[in-house]
């Protein structure tokens, strides 16, 4: 494996290891990948493609049905698994369903299901899986569909995963110098976004970027895009909604729209820790390791003990163990 690759995939574990937490909380106080496409047989691969559902803060009986079939499934306990997701006629159950029964009819049921459901994401998701564990069909076609027809959601992001894997997992995330309030990080998870949202409507820039990195939070990076690039224009002196606008453009398939934006906010404001911190993320997700390591070490150097410091020397230290 290559140090590249390493590197991509420590940092997409730390990366994935983040937004994990929006199973805790959306906003913290302290502010803070299957194969490639192509296959060389026709056997299909051992095992079952991966089940995943993006089911937020949700706590109905379907969801905990859910989570508790998609549990079954990943032991390989198929039986008990279809029999939870028989019960419910959502699209996650029905990939779900489709999937227990792997390979008994599992894909011709998921393409079923896909041309029932063109425009969903879960299930474009998961026909690109099976396909590609069954060594049929073209796993890359699904995983477009999924990330063009609802760019919105964690299955998207996962898509991008897909499409991408050598580079890191997930999208890079804009973290602000400063800390989510007491009254928001004390609310239980599923109650900070809508907080989140309020005090953006009624606050200033910080209220608005705090929305913003709640939304990325959730897998909503098309939501989080549309609110930073707002608060860069209506504050086009503050050096942090411009770096969030930049961030928030960041697009896997065309990664110069966010650096036309923040490549040369690094010449207007050198000794802004934010734009080095922010353009070292962009470079790694880019592969460019080297040239991002240089921006860490400038964000760490320009405000020493803040936390955008602290995170590059996250960041550097992630990159370091990778080359081992």
């Amino acid at each position: 494996m290559s140090a590249q690759r390493r590197v991509a995939l420590l940092v997409g574990a730390v990366a994935a290891a983040a937004v994990a937490v929006v199973a805790i909380a959306v906003v913290s106080s302290d502010g803070g990948s299957a194969g490639t496409a192509q296959t060389t047989t026709t056997e299909m691969r051992e095992g079952r493609p991966p089940l995943s559902f993006a089911l937020g803060f949700r706590t109905d009986a379907e969801a905990r049905d859910l989570t508790h079939g998609q549990a079954l499934y990943a032991r390989g306990e198929l039986s008990p698994a279809a029999t939870l997701f028989a019960k419910h006629d959502s699209l996650e159950a029905k990939v779900g369903s489709a999937l227990a029964r792997w390979p008994d009819g599992s894909l011709d049921r998921l393409e079923q299901l896909a041309k029932l459901y063109p425009d969903a994401a879960v299930v474009q998701l998961h026909l690109g899986l099976a396909r590609l564990w069954a060594n049929s069909g073209d796993p890359v076609e699904a995983w477009r569909a999924a990330l063009d027809s609802e760019p919105d959601t964690p299955y998207a992001i996962v898509a991008g995963n897909l499409l991408h894997p050598d580079l890191p997992r997930g999208l890079p995330a804009f973290i602000p110098s400063f800390s989510a309030p007491a009254e928001i990080t004390k609310l239980p998870p599923a109650r900070q976004l809508e907080a989140l949202r309020t005090a953006a409507a009624r606050g200033g820039v910080r209220e608005q970027l705090l929305y913003g990195v709640g939304l990325q939070r959730v897998g909503r990076p098309v939501s989080a895009a549309r609110v930073f690039d707002r608060a860069a224009r209506r504050y086009p002196n503050d050096i942090e909604a411009q770096v969030a606008g930049a961030v928030g453009r960041f697009d896997k398939d065309a990664p110069a729209q966010a650096f036309g934006r923040l490549g040369p906010l690094s010449g207007t404001h050198p000794n802004e820790p934010t734009v080095r911190f922010h353009l070292g993320v962009l470079l790694l997700w880019t592969g460019r390791v080297a040239q991002a390591e240089r921006q860490f070490r400038l964000a760490a150097r320009t405000q020493p003990g803040s936390p955008l410091a602290r995170e590059a020397a996250r960041y550097l230290e992630t990159i370091r163990r990778a080359r081992g």
